[in-house]
């Protein structure tokens, strides 16, 4: 995500760097740069201009660190004001009494859905007893596809048969959760292709008799800001909680996800990245910033180590990284863990886009297939063989090779990469045993 705005904001710094001093014509000269890649990255014109705004103010005022070069000093600005611009993260709301009752609003067509069951999904990971159900009695199968929704998830479902009244569907699903002990209820409503006043009078009918604790908007980042037109014109009429950002992973521009916030008022709470149900995050406005400006998201890295990684093998391998004990049977099992984690193009967009990965290929795709080669290739070794790989000689080579489907040229590239990735672990043992802290730890042993 924001490839485009990213490749375009880190030659508006590159281009400063060498100056003396930080300029007023160098301020100005950036400035249009900067408001360029803001528009080309489609994000809205009032929005850009109050940011271009507040940097210039900035970076001509007293503010900036004398002892940064221009190209710091302007870095430093921006990545200040467009975290002031996207504000501290919202956290989702919960009712004092459950069951909380959580409405989904938005245009036919915006993964309202799909969004639901992934909502269910974060719910059930965060420790809550979610139950879904829908109120769009217009849509042909609408309940249907939520019910398969569901079932994927593996959440509660209200059915709401024998009635075709979304308020009377909700009350009973709101009696249910009370008897199952469920403490959410996801309200999947009904939506248009536009926005007209049937659906915004039934949605403000439901907030009224439902006091619930969100109403999130659920805006396809894809279509810009069309999207933020849409949950502007939500906002004013139904009063938004939040807003959910989906497809983000798709979007290189991030227009949507910059100005949303800043033009309905409404915080963006959660963002969508991937198509599996567990491809929900929430949305932490520092990370995002870190993103658009090529410093990564460490941070959710480690999150996601934290989730996949099995604690008692992490502390295995540090064990035989000291003794120097790192075996293709470890190779193997290094792999995947990391497979675990998602696909990796998703792990190669939160590693920083400079320093030493400041070349990494714009869109890198990663051969999910070659990890597969790899495993093979592994299996097909005798156990003497993946615990000391000094045997295998020429003439296993051949045999492995046969075994796994593959051929002797891929044997040894799984081994030469095997030693490198050995070598690679050598130099970071001695770092993740000294590191205190223990996400950190665990990253470096999947370096």
């Amino acid at each position: 995500m924001f490839e485009n705005l990213t490749e375009k904001l880190q030659r508006t710094f590159k281009n400063l760097r060498g100056q003396g001093k930080l300029t007023e014509e160098h301020i100005d000269a950036a400035l249009g740069e900067i408001r360029e890649a803001l528009l080309e990255g489609d994000v809205n014109v009032g929005v850009a201009d109050d940011l271009l705004a507040n940097i210039r103010a900035k970076a001509i005022g007293s503010e900036v660190m004398l002892q940064l070069s221009p190209d710091q000093q302007v870095f430093k600005v921006v990545r200040d004001e467009l975290a002031a611009m996207l504000g501290k993260h919202a956290k989702p709301i919960f009712a004092s009494r459950p069951p909380s009752v959580w409405m989904i609003v938005g245009l036919q067509g915006s993964g309202k859905t799909t969004t639901t069951g992934k909502l269910a999904k974060w719910l059930s990971q965060h420790g809550h007893r979610p139950l879904v159900v829908s109120t769009d009695v217009y849509r042909p199968a609408a309940r249907e596809q939520l019910a398969q929704v569901a079932k994927a998830v593996g959440t509660a479902l209200w059915p709401g048969t024998g009635t075709d009244k979304p308020l009377e569907i909700v009350k009973g699903a709101i009696k249910e959760a009370k008897l199952s002990a469920s403490d959410v209820v996801l309200v999947d409503t009904a939506g248009r292709l536009h926005i007209d006043d049937d659906l915004m009078n039934e949605l403000s009918m439901l907030k009224k008799e439902l006091q619930p604790s969100e109403m999130l908007f659920i805006a396809d980042s894809m279509i810009g800001q069309d999207a933020v037109r849409s949950a502007g014109e939500f906002h004013k009429r139904l009063g938004l909680t939040g807003v959910i950002l989906t497809k983000l992973d798709g979007d290189a521009r991030g227009g949507a996800a910059l100005s949303i916030g800043k033009v309905t008022g409404a915080p963006v709470k959660f963002v969508g990245l991937g198509e599996k149900y567990d491809a929900l995050e929430g949305f932490y406005p520092e990370r995002i910033v870190s993103r658009v400006l090529g410093m990564g998201d460490l941070m959710s890295l480690i999150e996601r180590v934290e989730q996949t990684v099995d604690k008692k093998a992490a502390a295995d391998l540090e064990r035989k990284l000291r003794k120097e004990e790192f075996t293709l049977e470890d190779f193997r099992d290094q792999l995947k863990q990391i497979r675990k984690m998602g696909p990796l193009e998703k792990i190669v967009d939160m590693l920083p886009k400079m320093g030493p990965l400041q070349n990494l290929p714009k869109d890198a795709k990663v051969d999910e297939g070659q990890l597969t080669r790899v495993e093979a290739i592994i299996n097909s070794m005798t156990n003497q063989e993946r615990r000391d790989h000094n045997v295998i000689d020429g003439k296993r080579r051949k045999r492995i090779a046969k075994g796994s489907g593959t051929t002797v040229q891929d044997v040894n590239t799984v081994l030469k990469q095997y030693l490198q990735m050995r070598t690679m672990m050598k130099q970071y043992g001695n770092m993740a045993a000294r590191a205190k802290m223990k996400g950190l730890g665990k990253l470096a042993g999947l370096s």
